[in-house]
């Protein structure tokens, strides 16, 4: 298999570096870009990038703005870099399709621990299984939905939510809960970024949608 390309965005050579140096030592080709505007020439020209790791706040185009264009044309997982100060704005880069954020400073041990579930998400590691449940069927190998055999087009994030919902039908799951699986980290934002995206879901899924239940003052259960 060839080996999987992550591209990081970062005005810090050193924070580039320090993230290339781990990936690297797990078999990750690192692509580097020092700014917004770099980074999106590099991503458009490379077709084979798995994943993007952006820092919000960047020379010529910020991280939002280079999120925001990325969405426009493709699904790869995109993890930010945020300061803790910017944490506030976690929400609207949800919004805008961001599936992950860690706070400087961090652990380069967490970031790999991140990279690796995310690509292993997307199966960009080559694994996966095939979910079925009233209609819905997510394959993760080929990372497709369909319902009562019609394609749906998921996010990278609502694909993942579908998926742990089905993994866990008949359970009801705290919104803390999914954060810490679906996100796969501690979150400390508030309870609207779950409901944003199982808002998006459900309206995507049409009348499936309504096989997830919202359970009052706690979170969601999926009933099939």
């Amino acid at each position: 298999m060839d080996r999987i390309k992550v591209l990081i965005a970062d005005d810090e050579s050193r924070m580039r570096k320090l993230v290339r140096d781990f990936l690297a030592k797990e078999g990750i080709d690192v692509l580097e870009a020092g700014d917004g505007q770099e980074a999106l020439d590099i991503f458009f020209e490379d077709k084979d990038i798995a994943l993007v790791i952006l820092d919000v706040m960047m020379p010529k185009l910020d991280g939002w703005q280079a999120l925001k264009e990325i969405r426009e044309y493709s699904k790869v997982p995109v993890i930010m870099l945020t300061a803790k100060s910017e944490e506030k704005d976690e929400l609207q880069g949800f919004e805008l399709g961001a599936d992950e954020y860690i706070s400087k400073p961090f652990s380069p041990k967490i970031l790999v621990a991140r990279v690796e579930a995310i690509l292993r998400r997307s199966n960009a590691l080559g694994e996966g299984r095939r979910l079925e449940m009233g209609g819905i069927v997510v394959d993760e190998t080929a990372h497709s939905v369909t319902i009562d055999g019609a394609p749906v087009e998921l996010s990278f994030k609502e694909f993942e939510l579908l998926t742990y919902f089905m993994e866990n039908a008949g359970i009801a799951l705290s919104r803390e809960k999914i954060l810490n699986n679906v996100w796969n980290y501690d979150y400390f934002g508030d309870a609207r970024t779950i409901d944003t995206h199982v808002k998006k879901l459900r309206a995507k899924m049409g009348g499936k949608g309504d096989l997830i239940k919202t359970i009052w003052g706690m979170g969601y259960k999926f009933e099939a």
